[in-house]
């Protein structure tokens, strides 16, 4: 620290704070927002501390400072966390027999004109039918669009409330089961069904899990309201938890291979994500390539998810940027003949 610039002194001090708030940061990936809450907030806060750390390495290095340690051994702690925030290369396999899943929050098809844009329903429909998912898992599906999206098997689920949206999933499989875990105190909801492919039984989770009712862009953080906020975010945080609970009990009943996909409404260095994704792949991981940004905002925010049976391969993962919802859809390309 001697050969250190005033300046320098008190950026070091800034990184040292980062790179501990960073390591603290962490735990959220496996306390509970159940037993200690305060984990949670700090996991939303990790895609900013990577890049803000990244930004420090970089600035010791081209000073030749030996300071770049502290930021690089942080992440290297976390290096998992990196692999889940950006993907350097696009794995493309591209089978005839892959299963091609989308998963999609179409935010009720701009029942309420969010985007002031023209026939929104219909560019979603167009571009659905241009991809040509075999599966479809819709989140805030609204039945007041009369879409026909022409797949021989259906199964919708319709929450009773003021916005009466839900979930659904299309597919070309046949759906030989079917239904929904009707989440307790709460807008959201998991739904699933059961496919047959080539004899094979595959159970499709669609989930929207509890939101955490934060719009970045319009709510500006004032000491009058940043206690309500605080509470309402750690009691979403609480709802997801439980939430994931009755999913993979849910689950757990079952022998056959399993995919859950949907809108988490959580990032993946969330406990929710955490445990949702025990026993399977994340198909970004595997197939996906950049950050894979699934939330329209600023800042590359991954709440939307394809996790996996690890007996299933995923040969391909896509994120496409279309701004018909504040969601992006994403797809994968999976092979369930693996054994």
């Amino acid at each position: 620290m001697k050969k250190l610039s005033i300046l320098d002194k008190l950026l070091f001090f800034v990184n040292s704070l980062l790179a501990t708030l960073l390591l603290v940061s962490y735990l959220g990936y496996f306390i509970s927002p159940n037993i200690f809450a305060f984990f949670s907030f700090l996991s939303l806060t990790i895609p900013f501390s990577i890049i803000l750390n990244l930004i420090f390495i970089v600035y010791w290095v081209l000073k030749l400072k030996k300071q770049f340690l502290l930021s690089t051994i942080v992440l290297l702690i976390g290096y998992q966390y990196i692999t889940k925030f950006y993907s350097l290369s696009e794995k493309k396999v591209l089978l005839t027999e892959d299963a091609k899943l989308m998963s999609y929050n179409v935010r009720m098809f701009n029942l309420y004109n969010w985007i002031d844009e023209e026939n929104i329903d219909q560019k979603i429909f167009d571009f659905i039918k241009e991809k040509s998912p075999d599966i479809l898992c819709i989140q805030e599906f609204h039945p007041s669009k009369k879409l026909n999206l022409n797949y021989p098997y259906k199964y919708v689920k319709i929450r009773t409330n003021q916005n009466n949206f839900g979930h659904a999933i299309f597919s070309k499989y046949k759906i030989i089961n079917s239904g929904s875990l009707n989440f307790s105190n709460s807008s959201n909801n998991a739904i699933f069904v059961d496919l047959i492919k080539n004899n094979d039984t595959i159970r499709v989770y669609n989930i929207h899990l509890e939101s955490l009712k934060i719009n970045p862009k319009e709510e500006t953080l004032t000491q009058k309201n940043s206690e309500k906020l605080k509470l309402r975010v750690e009691n979403a945080f609480k709802k997801q938890a439980n939430q994931a609970k009755l999913i993979i009990q849910h689950q757990e009943k079952i022998n056959h291979k399993s995919i859950i996909c949907g809108d988490f409404n959580n990032n993946a260095f969330s406990w929710v994500y955490n445990q949702l994704k025990k026993g399977k792949n994340d198909a970004f991981e595997i197939a996906g390539k950049g950050f894979g940004t699934t939330f329209y905002y600023k800042f590359p925010f991954r709440i939307d998810f394809i996790f996996t049976d690890e007996k299933i391969e995923v040969n391909n993962y896509k994120t496409y940027d279309v701004k018909y919802s504040d969601h992006f859809p994403i797809m994968a390309r999976l092979n369930f003949e693996t054994n």
